[in-house]
């Protein structure tokens, strides 16, 4: 891990230079997170009754926000069916939402059309083997620390959060501090 000069963030950068990570993130108009890895610690505890609690973090939940304020928006593509998931996205005002088995590029592709977007606009962050096709596909693909190495060779940020803990917050800061935003004055502006 190393201190990027031009953002002031630790972060491990896996492909190029810390110019050119810049100016990728500077490009990005949508973010795009897996729930189970990313979001979550990846446990899932279920009760007797079946039923399922996951543990979310609120930071991560406050760089959605800011990401809001900056005018960037977030989406969730899950390929587990969860209702902990479901009351999260809720609690966050999530609109483009997705949580189907079977390939994420789906999802991921109604979402440029929506957005008149293409892949070099889009940070995706996922940490497993069914996250590789969209890592491929976007402009700036992150993982967390835990992701195993094959999958980490995709990324271009290895966040220094695990997964659950602030990961996503991170990718979210990286992103609006190289739009030149101050996440503070989009908190309380």
């Amino acid at each position: 891990m190393v201190v990027c000069p031009l953002l002031g963030e630790r972060i491990e950068l896996r492909k190029g230079n810390f110019k050119q990570l810049k100016n990728k993130l500077g490009k990005i108009k949508l973010l795009i997170f897996d729930v189970d890895g990313v979001l979550t610690d990846n446990t899932v505890w279920m009760g007797a009754d079946g039923a399922e609690l996951k543990r979310f973090n609120v930071a991560d939940g406050m760089g959605v926000y800011i990401a809001r304020r900056a005018g960037i928006p977030t989406a969730f593509i899950s390929g587990r069916p969860s209702v902990a998931t479901i009351a999260r996205v809720n609690e966050l005002g999530i609109e483009d939402f997705f949580q189907e088995r079977g390939p994420k590029r789906v999802p991921f592709e109604k979402l440029l059309g929506k957005y008149k977007l293409t892949g070099e606009q889009v940070a995706f962050m996922g940490d497993d083997v069914i996250d590789v096709p969209l890592m491929k596909l976007a402009g700036i693909s992150a993982t967390v620390p835990h992701a195993p190495a094959y999958i980490r060779k995709y990324a271009d940020i290895v966040t220094t959060h695990e997964a659950g803990m602030g990961a996503a917050r991170e990718l979210v800061d990286l992103v609006i501090q190289a739009k030149g935003f101050d996440p503070v004055d989009l908190t309380y502006k």
